[in-house]
């Protein structure tokens, strides 16, 4: 064979990825190494139906969308981040806002997705005595039943606010913000959320040691 077709063929080969031995066989081609994903199993429901609705329920209790509102202190948060509001927003008397900058001045009872600035019904800062921000879970529910700090609710009443209110609600439909961007919906639907609250009471409300 003469020179020139051998170096045609050794390069044609080569472009195929075919590696050549010169000793007379064709050499295997290194294995290709691939990075697999996999995806982790679902984490195993609590075995107490109340302790897993419990934890069902606090994935939308515990979201930024409710805790914004929910603050230690006199200011509302804000935004994905949290940030605290802006323009010097405070609580005021009711929680409604002091007397120059009312929440029901930019809040109204719906969205406004133009301007980006939310709204619900009644749109407001929670009690001072439901400030979630910086609590754990179990530390949120002992609040949330605690009949000093809520206003003298049963837990039926607990359950219809979590699950009626529109304003807690809201948390499933929050619009979009001034940049026309989605915000960050909970986790889990409306109808898991509601059919969890519900369940949590039926089976006795437990909260979890931590």
């Amino acid at each position: 064979m003469k020179k020139t077709h051998l170096i045609t063929i050794v390069a044609l080969l080569l472009l195929l990825g075919i590696g050549i031995n010169f000793n007379g066989a064709t050499a295997k081609k290194a294995p290709v190494k691939t990075n697999i994903v996999t995806t982790p199993p679902p984490p195993v429901p609590h075995p107490d139906p109340s302790i897993a609705a419990f934890q069902e329920m606090m994935k939308v209790v515990a979201h930024k969308r409710c805790v914004n509102c929910h603050p230690a202190g006199d200011r509302p948060h804000q935004g994905e981040d949290s940030h605290v509001h802006n323009f010097g927003v405070q609580r005021g008397e009711d929680g409604h806002g002091t007397v120059a900058l009312k929440c029901s001045t930019c809040h109204q009872k719906e969205n406004n997705d133009f301007s980006g600035v939310p709204g619900a019904p009644h749109w407001h800062l929670a009690p001072r005595s439901m400030g979630w921000e910086g609590l754990s879970h179990r530390e949120i529910a002992l609040a949330m039943t605690d009949t000093e700090k809520n206003g003298g609710r049963s837990i039926e009443e607990i359950a219809k606010h979590l699950t009626e209110d529109p304003l807690v609600l809201w948390a499933f439909e929050p619009g979009l913000n001034h940049e026309g961007v989605p915000r960050e919906k909970p986790p889990i639907s409306k109808e898991a959320y509601i059919e969890a609250v519900k369940k949590w009471v039926e089976t006795g409300a437990k909260i979890p040691e931590e």
